[in-house]
Parts: structure tokens; C-alpha cells; sequence
């Protein structure tokens, strides 16, 4: 990769990182450990919040970044909790509360739910992404920066 040192992060680079994501808690969630990895800014490895966290760092910045909820998986979404008849569940099923399962989608895709309540006859699942509502903290070590672009990436669109 032709890296220039003062090659901001933004629209059109080439990116290679290491990172690390962690609750407000602390608690570490995703991590690259010592493996850089290499992104392209807007082709979809990070969602868009994380990649605009970074905007303007250059090769050898280390930053912690508050990435709030909005900007990292969004806000919990109502509409996005289902209830099933329990009849539904196979009766060998344990069922418990905090339980992540695995649905099929209407396209029928992998669609991961969490079981947050049970009754005799109900089973409520929660379909939002787990850290839907959390503020993340982003710590990013930027190893380098190159401009492939000028154009901005829009992937999916």
C-alpha cells in the first residue's frame, strides 16, 4: 500500500488498524489483538459511525473514541420484539431467559433473537443487534492511511 504519512482518515482510504471494542463497562467485545486489519473506508467492515469516529487520524495516532449509540448499532427498536406462542417451541426446548436463539428470516437468512420473557403460554424475543442502545468505546491504533479515491464508497446503496 503506497502510505503517506499525512494521509488523513476519510472518503476514499485505504486503512490499516488495530482496534479494539469495549462496553462503557470495560468490558472488551471485539478486538484485533496484534493482527492489523485493513479496511476501505465505506465498504462495509465497520459501520459507518466507527469509520467517521476516525475521520482526520493519521498513521500513528492511538485514540480512544466514544462512539455513541445512534452512531454504533442504533437504538432498540420496539417493533423488533416478537412475541411466539410457546407452542411454537419444541416441549424439550429449555427455554430460559437471556437465551440467544437462531430464526430464519422471511428471505429465510440466520436472524439471531434473545429470549427476554417467558410465560405458560408466550415466549417474547428481542430481534435487536445485543448492543443496540449501548455507547461504545472505539480504541483505535492507525498503522497507515493511503488514498485510494476521491469518490466516496456506498455500499448497498
Amino acid at each position: 500500500m503506497a502510505e503517506e504519512k499525512y494521509v488523513p482518515v476519510g472518503p476514499g482510504t485505504q486503512v490499516e488498524l488495530l482496534f479494539s471494542l469495549k462496553l462503557e463497562s470495560g468490558d472488551l467485545i471485539d478486538s484485533t489483538g496484534d493482527t492489523v486489519a485493513s479496511l476501505v473506508v465505506g465498504d462495509g467492515s465497520l459501520l459507518p459511525g466507527f469509520e467517521q469516529a476516525m475521520f482526520g487520524l493519521k498513521a500513528g495516532d492511538k485514540e480512544s473514541l466514544l462512539v455513541m449509540a445512534e452512531a454504533g448499532f442504533g437504538i432498540p427498536d420496539p417493533e423488533n420484539i416478537q412475541r411466539m406462542e410457546r407452542a411454537q417451541f419444541q416441549d424439550n426446548m429449555d427455554l430460559a431467559v437471556g437465551l440467544m436463539m437462531s430464526f430464519a428470516d422471511a428471505q429465510n437468512a440466520e436472524l439471531p433473537g434473545i429470549i427476554i420473557n417467558l410465560t405458560e403460554d408466550y415466549v417474547d424475543i428481542d430481534f435487536n443487534h445485543p448492543l443496540a442502545g449501548k455507547n461504545l468505546t472505539f480504541e483505535v491504533e492507525i498503522i497507515a492511511v493511503a488514498q485510494l479515491t476521491n469518490e466516496i464508497l456506498r455500499v448497498g446503496s
